[in-house]
This record gives C-alpha cells, sequence and structure tokens, in this order.
C-alpha cells in the first residue's frame, strides 16, 4: 500500500458511526458489546488514522468538528458497501419488519415505487410504509419508529444523513389560468410544516405580492388537482408535473423559489440488512435518475449537496 493511502478499519468507523448516531460513548458500547473505555479508545486510533480531530467534547455532550462531518458522509458509504457485500457473500436473504418514511410534500409516486418494487423482490421483508410531512417523518425516526426516512430539511442539518440532493421548486399553475400579481395570487399548498408552502410565502412576501391559501391538503395528488382545476398556483418540482400545467415564472410576474435540500436519513447502528439492501436500491436508483430522484433531469441541472 503507498504510504500516502490511509487504510479506514471498518470496526473504527462503526464505532463512530454509532457514537454519532446514538448521541454516547456509552450507548454506542452497548449497542456495539464494548466497554465505554474501549469505544473511547477506537476513536482515538480513528483520529490517530486520519490525523484529525473528529469529536469535541462540550460537557456531557459532543459535536463534530468539521473533518468529523466530513467523514462520517464517507463512514456511512463505507460501511453501507461493506454490509451489503458481507450480506451477499453470507447468501442472507432479506426478511423481517422494516418501516420507512417519506415525505407526502415530495417526489412520492418516484420514491414509493422504489420501496414497493424492493418489497416485491424481497417477500420476506414486512414493509410498513408511512407518508407524511418531512419534519413528522423525521420525528419517527428519531424516537426509533422508523427505520428509514427520506425528509427535506433546512441546510445544516446533518445528522443521520446518509446522502442528500438539491432541488428547485417551479411555480405551476394550469395552462388556461390567467395570473395577474397584482391582483394577489390564490395558492395551493400543504399544511403548515411543508418545506413548499414555506417557500411560496416567504418569495410572495419579498417580492410585496398579496396572496391568500385557496387550498390546503396532505397528499400530493389533491395538491395537483387543485391546480388542474385553477383553485390557485401552487410550488412543486419538473417531476410531479401533470398534462394541462404550465410552469410560471418572471414572465408571470412571480418571483423565484429558494432550493430545498432533500436527504437520506436512517441510523446505521440500528439498521437491519433488510434496511441496508432498500438503502443501496434507492441511493442506486437515484444515481440513475440524475442523483435527484428526477428521471427528467440530466446531471448537468443538478447540484448536489
Amino acid at each position: 500500500m503507498p504510504p500516502s493511502i490511509v487504510n479506514l478499519q471498518t470496526d473504527l468507523l462503526r464505532t463512530f458511526v454509532s457514537i454519532v448516531d446514538l448521541g454516547s460513548f456509552t450507548k454506542a458500547g452497548l449497542a456495539l458489546g464494548r466497554t465505554q473505555p474501549a469505544i473511547s479508545l477506537q476513536m482515538r486510533r480513528l483520529e490517530d488514522v486520519v490525523g484529525r480531530p473528529l469529536i469535541r467534547q462540550e460537557g456531557r455532550s459532543f459535536r463534530l468538528t468539521a473533518d468529523g462531518e466530513m467523514l462520517l458522509s464517507y463512514a456511512r458509504d463505507i460501511l453501507r458497501l461493506n454490509d451489503e457485500a458481507a450480506t451477499y457473500f453470507s447468501r442472507t436473504r432479506f426478511s423481517g419488519p422494516l418501516r420507512v418514511g417519506l415525505p407526502s410534500d415530495y417526489a412520492v409516486a418516484f420514491l414509493q415505487g422504489i420501496v414497493i418494487e424492493y418489497a416485491r423482490i424481497n417477500p420476506d421483508v414486512a414493509l410498513e410504509l408511512r407518508c407524511d410531512l418531512s419534519g413528522r417523518i423525521l420525528e419517527r425516526m428519531y424516537a426509533d419508529q422508523l427505520d428509514l426516512v427520506i425528509a427535506m430539511v433546512e441546510p445544516g442539518r446533518t445528522q443521520y444523513m446518509s446522502r442528500a440532493w438539491i432541488e428547485r421548486p417551479i411555480w405551476v399553475g394550469t395552462d388556461t389560468g390567467v395570473i395577474d400579481v397584482a391582483q394577489g395570487v390564490a395558492i395551493a399548498a400543504h399544511p403548515d410544516g411543508c418545506a413548499y408552502r414555506a417557500r411560496m410565502i416567504h418569495a410572495l412576501d419579498a417580492a410585496v405580492i398579496r396572496w391568500r391559501v385557496s387550498y390546503t391538503g396532505l397528499g400530493i395528488s389533491g395538491l395537483q388537482n387543485a391546480v388542474l382545476n385553477g383553485l390557485g398556483i401552487s410550488a412543486l418540482t419538473r417531476h410531479t408535473l401533470l398534462p394541462g400545467m404550465r410552469v410560471l415564472g418572471a414572465a408571470d410576474g412571480l418571483p423565484p423559489l429558494d432550493d430545498i435540500r432533500v436527504g437520506l436519513f436512517y441510523k446505521h447502528s440500528r439498521l437491519s440488512s433488510a434496511g441496508i439492501g432498500l438503502v443501496n436500491q434507492i441511493t442506486g436508483r437515484l444515481d440513475a435518475a440524475g442523483a435527484s430522484g428526477d428521471p427528467t433531469r440530466t446531471l448537468g441541472e443538478l447540484r448536489i449537496a
């Protein structure tokens, strides 16, 4: 091995990820069957290997350094691929319960198709699928009520995030509708807590355009129907556009919408082999779709977080 190449041992990376996921050295030790001093020793060994501090103690808690945050992203991918390879060579069949959370205010049809296809290929996996607002499904994952979540999050929120990508929402309306921002606009939106709703309101307020909410609903199909029926304009992504809609923008007097960050979240230390299998299927399909989960976009159009 060339002297410049660092060997990142998976047992050290697993300890590191477990500490972050579980929030303490003691809990990581219990999960991995090691004492707290042994966990601390492994962290010191990992920091010696990379030559950088990864965790800084702050009283009874800790925080990751910038290098720790960078390594965490790599560590999740390394462990995911290691565990996938181990499962393959052990000929383990994916089985058992798997609880997945998807955001009802995002591209549910595309993501749900991936999850259902995985469950069909692996009939011994008992899939439980929950669709809700991003904040709610993340809370369920934090409480260990969900194993794996795709959710929209604000920048800087990286705990349990394995993969992230950026989406730019677009204004849409019915292709027969006329927009007159001087008279104000009616918007169709998901309930409070939705990132798309927040971006619409923020953009309209910043542009001093009067608005009112003409439709509120949790499901994407209801929102699409509201737009098609002329109840109001809304914010969607290109892969949730339907025939009969048109993209709106500056020519219609509407301001641009802020980007949205989407992430794939799970606690690696608590994820079963069935969960690792699904993570790999999701990441593979995201890569094939241009990393955004949007089959209509090319890599050149994307900005990966």
